[in-house]
């Protein structure tokens, strides 16, 4: 009865490190294989890898797809590495900002259109195969985002537009595609991910540098609503990129006599009546009212 006891207890005894010892097999780390482990099943992948700012000493392959041990040692398989085509969106983002989330350019991300909408970095960006070196896009610039934007594709051939399918302009010229902070015209409430010139002012004032002021005298609209309240920012069939095709039936959209507003209480001012609009000498504003995004002389913008 005792002897049989006894196996019993020893048994129990050296049940912990039978234990122990499958937890230590079952759990043995994933180990890091360095790079050039991956070259064997991915040379088309290594052959210009050297090329990209990924391949550092410190990141290299496993920088961004986690320790390749157990991947190495299954011969493969997406369910040994981390895979970013099994990634959902938010985790293929969360991925790229444990790096570049310390870049000011993309500290508005998260809360971008682009993001709201489940267009991530990866939708825009190809680490292994770039089109472009730079920005390691997956197209050039200007196809990639008139993949998803083909409205603007078409105002782009318009007979005024801004020349973007030159290649004098690009979009990210204009645009941060990682969200950008609102600038101060609309009442900040522009969604269109523009990037701010001169801190928080529109991203036209770059080239247009001699429309930004300060003037003694604003045209109210410039500064409050901003350049889109008469132009048209990627393409127009009016010249100089007009929403309309003459002149005084823009001014005319504000300068009805409608209101009692702004600063001094006058709304905005109806066109005098010596201003006969069925004569074109007067259906042509600017043609006196040349300072028409401000001026420093006079308070109805004339020469």
């Amino acid at each position: 009865m005792f002897q049989g006891m006894g196996l019993k207890w020893s048994a129990l005894l050296y049940l912990p490190l039978v234990l122990s010892a499958q937890t230590a097999t079952q759990s043995s780390p994933n180990k890091y294989v360095g790079s050039q482990a991956c070259k064997t099943c991915h040379p088309d992948v290594w052959l210009n890898f050297y090329k990209n700012p990924h391949a550092r000493p410190d990141t290299g392959c496993e920088g961004c797809h986690g320790p390749g041990g157990d991947h190495v040692a299954a011969h493969g398989g997406k369910a040994t590495i981390r895979a970013f085509s099994t990634f959902t969106p938010a985790q293929a983002q969360e991925a790229c900002l444990s790096c570049h989330a310390k870049d000011v350019s993309r500290a508005n991300i998260n809360h971008s259109p682009h993001t709201n909408a489940d267009i991530v970095c990866t939708n825009c960006h190809s680490i292994h195969k770039p089109a472009t070196p730079r920005f390691l896009l997956a197209k050039t610039q200007t196809e990639l985002c008139y993949s998803c934007h083909p409205a603007e594709r078409a105002a782009f051939e318009m007979p005024s537009k801004h020349r973007v399918n030159e290649g004098v302009v690009q979009c990210s010229d204009c645009h941060n595609p990682h969200g950008a902070p609102n600038t101060t015209v609309r009442m900040g409430g522009s969604t269109a991910m523009l990037q701010p010139a001169f801190d928080n002012e529109e991203p036209c004032l770059k080239c247009h540098v001699d429309k930004r002021g300060p003037f003694v005298f604003e045209h109210p609209s410039v500064r409050i609503e901003g350049c889109e309240a008469c132009h048209m920012p990627h393409g127009s069939m009016n010249a100089k990129l007009l929403r309309r095709p003459v002149v005084f039936t823009l001014c005319l959209e504000c300068h009805n006599g409608a209101g009692t507003f702004g600063r001094e209480n006058l709304g905005v001012f109806e066109p005098s009546s010596m201003h006969n609009l069925l004569d074109p000498t007067y259906q042509h504003c600017t043609l006196c009212h040349v300072r028409i995004h401000g001026s420093n002389a006079d308070p109805t913008f004339l020469r």
